[in-house]
């Protein structure tokens, strides 16, 4: 069920139903590969904390927090509708949000699939540089911040100290026509700094600097995790990475927000409203359509002015 309502608290902030009612890019086979790793690594004992650098409104930031378990800490970093540091951000952002980007709408999202909101810092991203974030203390970190290259490679600088070694990596936007700056600093970091790859999809790039090699056989062993997933290796500079493709089919469906009862009763309301005034017009143009020619024109000498009517019938006796 699609289709939300503004809130009363925050007019003009829609409410979702959904995770699909979430603008956003994160799309179906992302959010399958966000959940494969995060349940893997449950499964497997491994614990930390999350991050996220760059969340827009909300979507993905809603998948990881739904991963957190007891006692970490999932942490979200994003300029929300404050001030781009230098100009360069300020028409990255004025093109790319458009003013769509607040820190309530965030919130409204979050908060309709979660209890609690994660740790929020409404700044750039480079403020987490200064040790923010405990050193090796997270097990998944997802870089969406920006498209520039000195802030993503800022970004990966930032997302290296504060993952555990065996910790994910993800990357947005590493292969997109209008996002080189991103391209260069994901490359670089593989080439230069110890990035290992894991797997590519159409939107992702997600890696490692520890041992790709047990998720890899993983993946690999189940056909990428769910039925209509395509798993292709291929090797670059000697290092083996998956590339995921096709459309899942069978993945769960991510559970429905806590407005979705009220807005589908919302929706079937409005629906059955609109048929009932719908059904009265059809009716009142049949019964038109049905109504004597005589009963027409009594209704014309009611309704029409007295000069109009006195008019048509000196017309009449002139015929």
């Amino acid at each position: 069920m699609t289709g939300s309502t503004a809130t009363t608290e925050t007019p003009g902030i829609v409410e979702p139903a959904v995770l699909g009612d979430v603008p956003g890019w994160f799309w179906d086979l992302d959010r399958h590969a966000f959940e494969w790793f995060l349940d893997r690594q449950r499964e497997a004992g491994t614990g930390g904390d999350l991050l996220e650098l760059g969340a827009y409104l909300g979507r993905s930031a809603i998948v990881m927090g739904r991963h957190l378990q007891p006692g970490e800490r999932f942490t979200v970093c994003d300029l929300f509708d404050s001030e781009a540091p230098d100009d360069e951000n300020s028409a990255e952002m004025a093109m790319s949000y458009r003013k769509t980007l607040t820190r309530d709408a965030f919130e409204v999202n979050y908060l309709a699939f979660h209890d609690r909101l994660p740790e929020l810092i409404q700044a750039p991203t480079s403020v987490l540089a200064d040790d923010r974030i405990p050193a090796g203390s997270c097990r998944f970190a997802h870089v969406d911040a920006s498209h520039l290259y000195e802030h993503v490679a800022g970004d990966i600088k930032v997302a290296r100290a504060a993952l555990a070694k065996a910790g994910v990596l993800v990357l947005d936007d590493y292969r997109s026509a209008h996002t080189p700056g991103v391209a260069a600093a994901t490359w670089e970091a593989v080439f230069n700094h110890g990035l290992r790859p894991i797997l590519l999809t159409e939107c992702k790039f997600y890696g490692t600097w520890g041992d790709p090699l047990p998720a890899q056989e993983a993946l690999l062993a189940s056909s990428g995790g769910a039925p209509g997933c395509l798993v292709q290796v291929d090797t670059i500079a000697g290092q083996r990475v998956l590339r995921l493709a096709g459309q899942p089919e069978r993945i769960r469906d991510f559970p429905v927000s806590r407005h979705h009862d009220r807005l589908a009763r919302e929706a079937a309301a409005r629906a059955t409203q609109e048929a009932a005034e719908q059904l009265t017009v059809r009716r009142a143009k049949a019964a038109a359509a049905r109504r004597p020619a005589a009963v027409a024109k009594r209704m014309a000498a009611d309704l029409l002015p007295p000069v109009v009517t006195a008019a048509v019938r000196r017309a009449r006796r002139g015929n």
